[in-house]
């Protein structure tokens, strides 16, 4: 096995085991049984019904990734390829990550490796930071509650430290010696003087966080749990940041256990906030299957040709 190759499996094998460790401690907490007679009561209907909005999740993702691009692509070809990059991202975590297949592919149509790579972290950033724009308007709306748990400082804390770790990053330029990030550095902050297309792509972002806050609001409802304002437009946006530490396999033990803690504090029991969590994890995964047709398809071509 090469040095490489022993270094994944050993990156692996260490979010395997932290995501192990994490999932029996919380079902240790909360006990399995709690849990499962919370899964047997799903509303089937709200779970696919949640597969179905993060399908238009992907669908709007598409969308906003066009518009960062400098050049025009077919909008069925970057569907595709968001398909492609959710189901690497739910069902191969331990391959290769879905933002990098998505480069990967793009760079091969276009022969734009900076670009390529630029486009895909361009649409993870306006993403993220509409994901936190979300939360801290929201902690603002519910400031008096958070305050009351002592939770009033964080979404503005998480806030001002995006905005600096970007001003950082990008005003020092890191790795500019070598041509792909030079590329990468020049395609981003030619992306930023197009206000335009910086404008749609955050309103596409705001519009699929607040479906993706939906997708947990549907999985709650059809398990008979009516999350708060505070738990859904404050508590999402930390649940999914939590989920971007790179510990764990697709965030599992992270997610649970911080919608444990945080939807606990609005009220909702440990077993029906991880019944959640499971859950919408699930409908996630369903939605992602269709990537499955179309990296086959993709892979086909590739051997024909």
């Amino acid at each position: 096995m090469s040095p490489k190759k022993t270094k994944n499996a050993l990156l692996l094998s260490l979010k395997t085991a932290v995501s192990g460790l994490l999932l029996t401690f919380v079902l240790r907490k909360v006990g399995l049984q709690n849990i499962l007679s919370h899964l047997k009561d799903m509303d089937l209907r709200f779970f696919f019904l949640s597969s179905l909005i993060y399908l238009l999740t992907v669908a709007l993702a598409s969308l906003r990734w066009g518009a960062l691009l400098q050049r025009a692509h077919s909008r069925k070809k970057l569907f595709s390829l968001c398909l492609v990059g959710g189901f690497f991202n739910h069902f191969m975590p331990g391959s290769v990550g879905g933002d990098a297949v998505k480069a990967y592919y793009l760079y091969r149509e276009t022969g734009h490796g900076g670009s390529s790579l630029g486009s895909v972290f361009l649409d993870r950033y306006v993403g993220y930071f509409a994901l936190l724009f979300i939360g801290l308007i929201a902690g603002m709306a519910g400031y008096s509650e958070l305050k009351a748990i002592g939770l009033h400082w964080v979404t503005p804390s998480l806030f001002i430290l995006f905005l600096s770790g970007s001003l950082l990053f990008f005003g020092l330029r890191i790795g500019r010696r070598f041509k792909a990030i030079a590329d990468f550095y020049d395609y981003f902050h030619d992306a930023l003087r197009d206000r335009q297309a910086l404008g749609k792509a955050f309103l596409l972002s705001l519009m699929i966080q607040g479906l993706n806050i939906l997708e947990v609001y549907l999985i709650s409802l059809g398990l008979g749990q009516h999350p708060s304002f505070t738990a859904l437009f404050v508590f999402i946006p930390l649940i999914f940041t939590v989920m971007m530490v790179p510990v764990s396999i697709s965030g599992l033990g992270l997610r649970e256990g911080a919608f444990v803690v945080l939807f606990g504090l609005t009220g909702i029991s440990a077993e029906a906030s991880t019944a959640i969590s499971f859950l919408w994890f699930l409908s996630v995964l369903t939605g992602s299957l269709p990537g499955m047709f179309f990296y086959l398809r993709i892979r086909g071509t590739d051997r024909s040709s």
